[in-house]
């Protein structure tokens, strides 16, 4: 990269929150980790591995011989399912809640390990009546329910892989996804709850295979949840409560070897053939574990843990199903929107079941941070003692803000950088150990080997550069579905014998990791590189901004102009005057934090951003609107009006 690059100006943090002594002196992850990592890298990981359960013990740690495919504990054989349920009964801890579930209608369900246990047992026997067998393939398309994480452990009890697809997605992406896997069996529901009313979920499921566009299904198991009226195929369609809830509740967890096909998640927003991310059993499983319960500092008989993602995503995938369940933890689990019935419901939720540990997105906290602290300031949300933040950089205002209003300037943040090609958290702070910095995801876990590198692959030690891992990992993708060529092209071949993650990075003075999202989000402004991220941040900081997104946008002059969008604090919208007096405000702001390079072509004052479902901004969108062409493709929006909002504002010149 350049030398003369906006990315050496990001934001300079100097604020640092270490964990309390009482936090420090009961923490579970010890500073020896790092140590012990350090050195010998494939033995740590084969420790935390041996804390698992295996049928057959592994006695080969790794085998990278065949780069950038990898093989970990490959001699071993274990149960994914056995590992987060039955080992757990067993032992004694049948009685303890896994699931507290809050549907959006209302409804309320408790599962404890053992009853859990029995209704995978139950699902996995009514399955392998339908046909399915070890290795064959499961499209899950369902709400966030109890159900869903049952069909997911009763798929891969049966050494059966899952695929799961995220309720939002429309027809044709089911069944771009079904085709490219050869989904056997198809698990979904009549609908779900979102936003006050039932949303659909079978109509979709009939779409996608109508006229034997699916040729590899060979049943299609409806759960009732909706109440909403379906078509049937009498050849095709079962209903959950025929199959299931009269299957025998004895099954035997049988074990597969640790590099058995566990799950491929299709990552979002592809264009073309779809992406599908390969994971295995036991590395998986082995550093979903290890992380979660280090990263959140978990203590299974205390501890009321909440990751708020769906299954359809990869936290889901990680932090609600295999990580949690593998540490034997309470957790709460819910359907629907934090909108409805009103902003306040996660706190009510917090509040009721006394929850210890919540992970969520910046999106959410920027989401409430405009709404203002008077909601959650309505509830006890003294329970919480850990905070975690995925899926995007976290700005340092909206750090310091889930600080200081949700975690009561007491709880530590745990910021967590992974994707779902690396499975499981790469670089996070450990919370009782690390002094963290708001906006930084600090440094890499113990067992982690990564480096910044520049355009000619060569390490950096301090400023920007591309985010790479050097050495293989447990929980590391094993490739694309069916496309091994694009596996290694996709992520091998930039900077090759290292694996890149597609994102930029920063090293501070200190040698703490800042990420500054994708390398897509890199602008190039009079030769000068400038990062979306910092430019956001630079906006957040000011007390007017809530939330921002930054987009390149061609220009005649500078070759790319940046270009905001801004939402206001609902309480500062008064006090920040007309748009025209909030752009040249915000334009100069940006100018002091960064440098007048960075300043802002143009910042449009906006009500709502283009969001997917899982959060994530379509930065693609906005920048259809800044260089004024026509919008692309809105279907994944969570909101599609949203865009012809900005649109219509746009022509009505309510710009800078």
């Amino acid at each position: 990269m350049p030398e003369k690059s906006g990315i050496e100006n990001l934001l300079h943090e100097t604020r640092r929150f270490s964990p309390s002594s009482e936090f420090v002196a009961q923490a579970v992850a010890k500073p020896e980790l790092y140590s012990e990592a350090k050195a010998d890298r494939l033995e740590f990981w084969a420790k935390q591995a041996r804390a698992l359960h295996w049928h057959k013990p592994f006695t080969k740690t790794l085998d990278f011989s065949n780069a950038p495919f990898a093989s970990w504990f490959e001699d071993g054989e274990l149960n994914v399912s056995y590992n987060t349920l039955d080992r757990h009964v067993i032992e004694g801890r049948g009685d303890r809640i896994a699931i507290y579930f809050e549907g959006e209608n209302g409804d309320t369900s408790t599962y404890t390990y053992a009853q859990l246990l029995t209704e995978v047992k139950k699902a996995a026997n009514a399955f392998q009546t339908l046909g399915l067998v070890s290795g064959d393939r499961v499209a899950i398309y369902m709400p966030m329910v109890p159900e869903a994480v049952i069909a997911m452990l009763a798929t891969v009890r049966l050494g059966a892989i899952h695929s799961v697809i995220f309720g939002g997605f429309s027809a044709e992406s089911l069944r771009s996804r079904i085709n490219d896997a050869e989904a056997k069996l198809i698990i979904t529901a009549d609908g779900g709850y979102r936003k006050g009313k039932v949303s659909a979920l079978k109509p979709a499921v009939d779409e996608a295979i109508a006229d034997s566009a699916c040729p590899s299904v060979k049943a299609v198991v409806v759960l009732k949840r909706g109440g909403n009226e379906v078509s049937w195929n009498q050849n095709l369609d079962h209903w959950w409560s025929d199959v299931v809830d009269s299957a025998s509740p004895e099954h035997e967890a049988k074990a597969f070897g640790a590099e058995h096909p566990l799950f491929i998640l299709y990552t979002s927003g592809t264009t073309g053939k779809p992406k599908g991310i390969l994971h295995t059993s036991g590395g998986y499983l082995t550093q979903a574990t290890f992380t979660h319960k280090n990263v959140f500092d978990i203590h299974p008989t205390k501890d009321i843990y909440w990751c708020t993602a769906d299954v359809g995503w990869i936290t889901g995938h990680t932090y609600v199903v295999y990580g949690p369940l593998a540490n034997g933890v309470s957790q709460v689990i819910y359907e629907g929107t934090p909108d409805t019935p009103d902003w306040g419901r996660w706190w009510k939720i917090v509040e009721k079941y006394k929850v210890t540990i919540l992970y969520t997105a910046p999106t959410a906290i920027r989401t409430f941070m405009k709404l203002g602290r008077e909601i959650p300031d309505k509830y006890d949300l003294s329970s919480i003692r850990v905070l975690g933040s995925v899926g995007e950089p976290i700005n340092p205002e909206a750090w310091i803000w889930y600080r200081d209003v949700i975690g009561g300037n007491n709880a530590p943040i745990v910021d967590t950088w992974w994707q779902t090609e690396t499975g499981a958290i790469m670089i996070s702070p450990l919370p009782g150990i690390t002094a963290t910095k708001p906006g930084s995801a600090m440094i890499p876990l113990p067992g982690i080997s990564m480096e910044i590198v520049d355009d000619a692959g060569k390490k950096v030690t301090s400023g920007g550069g591309y985010l790479t891992i050097t050495e293989p990992w447990p929980s590391m993708l094993r490739g694309i579905w069916g496309d091994n060529e694009r596996y290694k092209e996709t992520y091998w071949s930039q900077h090759p014998g290292k694996y890149f993650a597609g994102d930029g990075a920063k090293l501070d003075t200190d040698g703490d990791v800042w990420i500054l999202g994708r390398v897509d989000d890199v602008m190039n402004v009079s030769g000068h590189r400038l990062s979306t991220a910092e430019i956001e941040s630079a906006l957040v900081s000011h007390p007017f901004v809530a939330e921002a997104a930054v987009v390149g946008a061609k220009d005649e002059t500078t070759g790319q102009a940046v270009v905001a969008f801004v939402i206001l604090r609902s309480d500062q919208v008064a006090a920040a005057g007309s748009d025209s007096d909030v752009s040249k405000l915000l334009r100069d702001h940006v100018a002091k934090e960064i440098g007048a390079i960075a300043k802002p072509r143009t910042i449009m004052v906006v009500a709502e951003l283009p969001k997917t479902r899982s959060g994530k901004i379509m930065r693609r969108l906005l920048r259809d609107v800044a260089e004024d062409r026509p919008i692309g493709d809105v279907t994944t929006l969570a909101d599609t009006s949203v865009m012809s909002v900005i649109t219509d504002k746009l022509e009505a010149g309510a710009t800078d």
